[in-house]
């Protein structure tokens, strides 16, 4: 089904996993105000469906996201809604995976890095270009590209704006896998995001939390808690041993 020419956020749920596709192919998929704010209240409802186990962030045709539409931020704050969006992403409670393919720019970026792991096809393109805007880059933002690739690499995709390759991000850690086309980056995030969903929700709702640079030392024991309480071990102990799939039941 052809997408729709109205730049949005077109959602698609299957099998555990909730594809959101970023949706302005007239402008590569730049993302408007209206898009910044509508993430948020989406990932709300996701978080919230039971039915929901994994969310794959993509971008409609050959390219993930060039961007904030530039011809927007004359009129107000450039990072407040898209600040607000990247939170949303980066704390959402389930794993998140990012499928990119083409161009991953500027705020595409952004959402990028705010996501868990990142997929990517060979041939994409990442920048971070607010030094050529003037634009401060947020410091949670600069905070999150520091932990994923170092202070080194962080500078120079910040201080130059320049885009590099998947090569280089790769190397750097700013992409988990790199794969030769779009196709098999589609089948490949398919086949993952299918054993994502069949993994431990609690593991990985406490693996999220410990992994964030913030943690509240009192979420520790809130997670200690929940695995005695949960029953996810003793079942998964068992599938091990009688040589089946768990059927793990914590939902958090």
């Amino acid at each position: 089904m052809p997408a729709p020419h109205k730049p949005g956020l077109l959602l698609d749920t299957a099998d555990g996993t909730a594809t959101v596709t970023i949706n302005n192919p007239a402008k590569r998929n730049a993302m408007t105000d209206g898009m910044w704010r509508a993430l948020p209240s989406m990932l709300d409802g996701l978080a919230a469906d039971p039915a929901v186990r994994v969310l794959v962030l993509t971008g409609a045709g050959d390219t993930f996201c060039a961007g904030a539409d530039i011809s927007a931020l004359r009129d107000g704050d450039p990072q407040g809604a898209a600040g607000t969006a990247e939170e949303a992403l980066a704390t959402f409670p389930k794993p998140t995976l990012a499928a990119i393919r083409g161009f991953c720019v500027g705020g595409g970026c952004q959402l990028a890095a705010a996501c868990d792991l990142r997929f990517t096809a060979e041939g994409a393109r990442f920048g971070i270009t607010p030094a050529k805007l003037g634009i401060v880059y947020p410091a949670s933002s600069t905070r999150r590209l520091v932990g994923l690739v170092g202070p080194s690499a962080a500078k120079f995709l910040l201080f130059s704006a320049e885009l590099i390759g998947h090569e280089r991000a790769l190397r750097t850690g700013l992409v988990d896998e790199v794969l030769p086309d779009g196709d098999a980056l589609d089948k490949r995030v398919a086949e993952f995001a299918g054993v994502l969903a069949s993994r431990s929700r609690l593991t990985q709702a406490a693996a999220k939390e410990f992994a964030a640079p913030d943690l509240d030392p009192a979420r520790v024991e809130h997670w200690a808690r929940q695995s005695r309480e949960s029953g996810d071990l003793a079942e998964g102990v068992a599938a091990f041993l009688e040589r089946r799939q768990p059927r793990f039941t914590w939902m958090g």
